[in-house]
């Protein structure tokens, strides 16, 4: 059997093509009812660079108050680690926005690339809300081996986190 020299290449490096593999999409979601009208609720996170406010990871936040498609925050962790952000999508009318990472710091949050939707929703009753934070990342080292504190499961854990926190302190916040 000959093979030509294109089809020997191909063949010699199928084996090593097989084991080459990047990071898979990981998913986040989490929601809460909070005891407080959709307007109340949206009042409290619309303002996209205000996220220090009620989120208790978020030690500062600025930004420059765009509430539109470019707009940018930079937000200051507990850990003192920063993060750029930058808002893709936003509603005044659905009560929603959705914001993707711009620069990323791998020391202060675990992924190399992420986006997040947040979203104000009616609750069971006239004077409830349901808030969704629900995202799409990649964990911090793309890379085929990363590091334990890099890896898919830091990434997803950080996610959520982070997600529970924010939902836990807006509620506090607004349930006072």
């Amino acid at each position: 059997m000959k093979f030509t020299p294109a089809a020997l290449l191909v063949f010699l490096l199928f084996p090593a093509l097989s084991l080459a593999h990047g990071p898979t999409p990981q998913k986040a979601k989490e929601s809460l009812e909070i005891n407080a009208p959709v307007d109340t609720v949206w009042d409290a996170v619309k303002q996209f660079d205000g996220i220090s406010s009620w989120h208790p990871d978020v030690k500062d936040s600025t930004g420059d108050g765009k509430h539109e498609s470019g707009g940018v925050r930079t937000i200051t962790l507990q850990n003192d680690g920063q993060i750029v952000e930058e808002l893709d999508f936003y509603s005044d009318k659905d009560h929603e926005y959705s914001y993707r990472l711009k620069t990323e710091n791998v020391q202060a949050f675990p992924t190399s690339s992420y986006s997040i939707a947040l979203q104000v929703t009616p609750g069971e009753t006239a004077d409830s809300s349901i808030v969704t934070l629900k995202s799409r990342f990649y964990r911090g080292d793309t890379g085929n081996t990363p590091p334990e504190k890099l890896n898919d499961e830091a990434a997803v854990k950080a996610m959520n986190e982070f997600f529970k926190n924010g939902l836990t302190g807006l509620k506090q916040k607004l349930e006072k």
